[in-house]
C-alpha cells in the first residue's frame, strides 16, 4: 500500500473557532434587535423627562426606523465591496457612539439625532450578520448557523421591553442606552478576533444616483407610511411622500435593470426559493405588527402592569420562540422549508385568532397561552424564512442580498404599523364612550387609552376609564382578528406559491466542494482571507 504523496496540501478545514464567531455576531444582532423595541416600555418615561411633545416622542421611534430601511441596500453593497467584517466593526462602533448620545442628551432634539445613527448603524450590521456565513460556514452547516443568527434576531423583539421596562425599575432613563455600551465592546472585539474578512472584489463602485433614490425613496415611504394613521392617507403630506417615493423607486427599478451588476439586484428575486422566502419573512413581519403594536397597551392601561411587568408578561412568546429555534432545523431537514414556513404561519394564525377573542374581564392567562404559541409560530416561520432565503444566495452577493431581504421586512413592518395603527385608533374611538364630557375632554379621551385614563383621573369619572378600557380591547381584538386573517391568506399563498424543495445552493456548493479543493466562499470572484488571519 502506498502512502500519499506529502508535499500535496489537505484542503483547509472549517475555522474551529467559527462557532465562538457565531455567537459574537449573534450578540451584535441581538443589541441592534432588542434596540428596536426597547423604547415600547421606555417612551413614556423618556417624553416625561425630557418633556417631549407628541410629535417628537413619535420621532424619537421613527427616526431610527426611517433611516434604517433607507440605509439598507447600499450597506450591503458596502460590506460586499470594503468588506463584511469592516462594514460590521464599523457599525457596531457607530451604534456605540450614537447609544452614548442618546444616554446623555438632555433634549427631544438631540435624542432624535441619535436614535437616527442608530438607525443608521443598525442598517451596517444587519445584513452584514447574515453575509459573513458563506465565508465562516461549510455549506452543511449554513442553514444551522443562519438559523441561529436569525433566531438571536427574533429573540431580540420580545427582550426589549423585558429589559427596558428593568433598567426603568432600576435606574435612570438613560441606562436603557448605556447597556448598549458593554454589549457593543464585547461584539467589536469578538468580532475582530474571530471573523474572516470576506469581500467581493468584483463588486460594483457604489452608485450614487442609486444610492440617493433608494435611500430616499425608502425613506420617503417609510415616512408615509408612519404618517398616515394620524394625518389620513388623503393627507398633502402622506400623498407627496408615497407619491414621491414611489416615483423615486420606480426610477431605482428602471435604472437597475439597465445595469449588469446593480445596487438593487432584482435577479436575485427570479430565484423562486429566495423569491418566496423573502415574501413569507415580510408577511410575518407585516402580521407580527398587529401584536406587538397592541400588546404593550393592553398590559399596561387595561391589566395595570408596570413597564418590567408588561416585558415579563412577553416572556411566553419569547419561550415559544427558543422552542421553534430548536425545532426548526430538524423539521426543515425533514419536511423541507415551505411545510415549516407554512406550519409557523398556520401557528401564527391560530395564536392572533385566538387572541382575538379576548374581553376586558379577561386576565392575563389568555394571553400567555396565545402568546407561547405565537412564539413558536413566530419563530418556525420567520427563521426558516430567513435562513431559506439566505441560503439560497451565491456568497458573492450576500451583502446586498441580505440587505435586500431585511429592506422588504422593514417596509412590511412599517406597513404593519400604519394599517394596524389606523384600524386600533379608529375602532377604539368608535367604541368609546364620551358621554357627558366636554367637547374638549372628549377630544382628549379619544386620543388614546392613556389619554382617555388621564382625563378620567383629573374628572373622577371612573366610568370613562372602563369604557377605555373597553373600547381599546375591541380595538385590539379587531386589530388581531385582522391580522389573524392575513396570516391564513399568507399560510396559502407560501403553500401554493413557494418551492418545495430545498434552495440549491448550499447543494451546489457542496458538490463542489466534492470534486475538489475550492476556495472557501465557492465563488468566482469572492475573496476570503484565510483562516488563520483574523487579525
Amino acid at each position: 500500500m502506498s502512502t500519499p504523496p506529502t508535499d500535496q496540501a489537505a484542503p483547509p478545514g472549517p475555522d474551529p473557532r467559527r462557532w465562538l464567531a457565531l455567537v459574537a455576531v449573534a450578540l451584535s444582532v441581538l443589541v441592534i434587535s432588542f434596540d428596536m423595541t426597547v423604547l415600547n416600555v421606555a417612551l413614556p418615561t423618556l417624553a416625561s423627562q425630557l418633556q417631549a411633545t407628541t410629535g417628537q416622542q413619535q420621532w424619537i421611534v421613527d427616526s431610527y426606523t426611517v433611516v434604517f430601511a433607507a440605509v439598507m441596500l447600499p450597506a450591503g453593497l458596502i460590506g460586499d465591496r470594503f468588506g463584511r467584517r469592516f462594514t460590521l466593526t464599523l457599525g457596531l462602533a457607530l451604534f456605540g457612539l450614537a447609544s452614548a448620545v442618546g444616554m446623555l442628551a438632555d433634549s427631544p432634539g438631540t435624542l432624535i439625532a441619535a436614535r437616527a445613527a442608530m438607525g443608521l448603524a443598525g442598517a451596517l450590521v444587519m445584513p452584514m450578520s447574515m453575509a459573513v456565513i458563506p465565508g465562516l460556514f461549510p455549506p452543511a452547516e449554513q442553514r444551522r448557523a443562519t438559523a441561529i443568527l436569525a433566531a438571536a434576531l427574533a429573540v431580540g423583539t420580545p427582550l426589549g421591553p423585558l429589559i427596558g421596562g428593568f433598567l426603568l425599575q432600576h435606574f435612570w432613563w438613560g441606562a436603557i442606552f448605556a447597556i448598549n455600551l458593554p454589549l457593543v465592546v464585547i461584539g467589536i472585539t469578538a468580532c475582530t478576533l474571530l471573523l474572516p474578512e470576506t469581500r467581493n472584489p468584483a463588486a460594483p463602485r457604489i452608485d450614487l444616483p442609486a444610492t440617493l433614490l433608494g435611500a430616499g425613496g425608502l425613506a420617503a415611504l417609510t415616512y408615509g407610511i408612519i404618517e398616515s394613521p394620524e394625518r389620513g392617507w388623503g393627507d398633502p403630506l402622506v400623498l407627496g411622500t408615497v407619491g414621491g417615493a414611489l416615483v423615486a423607486l420606480t426610477a431605482l427599478v428602471l435604472r437597475s435593470r439597465r445595469q449588469q451588476d446593480p445596487m438593487l439586484d432584482l435577479n436575485l428575486l427570479a430565484d423562486g426559493g429566495f423569491r418566496w422566502s423573502t415574501v413569507a419573512a415580510t408577511l410575518v413581519s407585516l402580521v407580527l405588527f398587529g401584536a406587538f403594536f397592541v400588546l404593550p397597551l393592553y398590559f399596561q392601561s387595561v391589566l395595570g402592569a408596570d413597564a418590567f411587568g408588561t416585558g415579563l408578561r412577553l416572556m411566553p412568546m419569547m419561550l415559544g420562540l427558543m422552542v421553534a429555534a430548536r425545532l426548526s432545523d430538524r423539521l426543515v431537514a425533514r419536511t423541507g422549508p415551505r411545510a415549516v414556513i407554512v406550519l409557523g404561519l398556520a401557528l401564527l394564525a391560530c395564536a392572533l385568532l385566538l387572541g382575538s377573542r379576548t374581553e376586558a374581564s379577561d386576565g392575563y392567562a389568555l394571553a400567555a397561552v396565545w402568546l407561547t404559541l405565537l412564539g413558536v409560530g413566530m419563530g418556525l416561520s420567520l427563521i426558516t424564512a430567513q435562513a431559506t432565503a439566505l441560503l439560497t444566495l451565491p456568497p458573492a452577493r450576500a451583502g446586498v442580498g441580505s440587505g435586500l431581504l431585511q429592506t422588504f421586512r422593514q417596509v412590511g413592518g412599517a406597513i404593519g404599523v400604519a394599517v394596524f395603527g389606523s384600524l386600533l385608533a379608529n375602532s377604539y374611538r368608535g367604541a368609546l364612550d364620551t358621554g357627558g364630557l366636554t367637547a374638549g375632554a372628549a377630544e382628549r379621551a379619544g386620543r388614546s387609552v392613556v389619554a382617555a385614563d388621564a382625563v378620567a383621573a383629573a374628572t373622577g369619572d371612573p366610568a370613562l376609564a372602563a369604557s377605555a378600557h373597553g373600547a381599546y380591547v375591541h380595538g385590539m381584538t379587531v386589530v388581531l382578528l385582522v391580522s389573524g386573517v392575513i396570516a391564513v391568506l399568507s399560510a396559502v399563498l407560501v403553500a401554493l406559491r413557494m418551492p418545495a424543495a430545498e434552495p440549491a445552493g448550499p447543494a451546489v456548493e457542496a458538490a463542489g466542494e466534492a470534486a475538489g479543493p475550492a476556495a472557501p466562499a465557492g465563488e468566482p470572484g469572492e475573496a476570503v482571507v484565510p483562516a488563520t488571519d483574523h487579525g
